[in-house]
């Protein structure tokens, strides 16, 4: 069993307000990954594999717009 790290919420929001400038909707609507990213804290996080993206595009594929 892997252990949970609570995310310290109000720090993020602080960094993303006050060090990146972020508006606040504009931090609620980042992921975290994006925030970590954007804070420098990327070291680490491996890219994804080919075949971890096929599986990604074949389970969520793109699909024509009717109202194209």
């Amino acid at each position: 069993m892997t252990a949970h790290r609570r995310m310290d919420w109000a720090a993020l929001l602080r960094a993303g307000v006050q060090r990146l400038r972020l508006t606040p909707c504009e931090f609620w609507a980042l992921t975290p990954a994006e925030l970590a990213l954007m804070l420098g804290q990327s070291a680490g996080v491996a890219p994804m594999a080919r075949d971890e993206l096929d599986a990604l595009l074949a389970a969520y594929p793109d699909e024509e717009r009717s109202d194209e």
